[in-house]
């Protein structure tokens, strides 16, 4: 009935659930409960200028991260804290 993922079988327990109480009391009404974890209306241009942001910051950080721990293991060296 679905997946085994938590987030996929909550929905479906309680649309089972909900429309059991229903059916106990005699009515002829029904819920229904979907889940779309990863609904998403952006378009494939926003989603592709999100990307290419992400990337452009990741590899400034790539750039700048290194020569930070190489000062700081030359600091080290230079006080002989090993």
């Amino acid at each position: 009935m679905c997946s085994a993922e938590p987030i996929n079988c909550f929905p479906v327990l309680m649309n089972i659930l909900s429309n059991t109480f229903l059916r106990l009391f005699n009515s002829t009404a029904h819920i229904r409960v979907w889940s779309k974890p990863f609904y998403s209306t952006q378009s494939q241009e926003v989603k592709g200028n999100i990307f290419f942001i992400c990337l452009s910051y990741m590899l400034i950080l790539a750039a700048g991260l290194p020569p930070y721990f190489a000062v700081s293991s030359m600091e080290d060296y230079k006080v002989k804290s090993l």
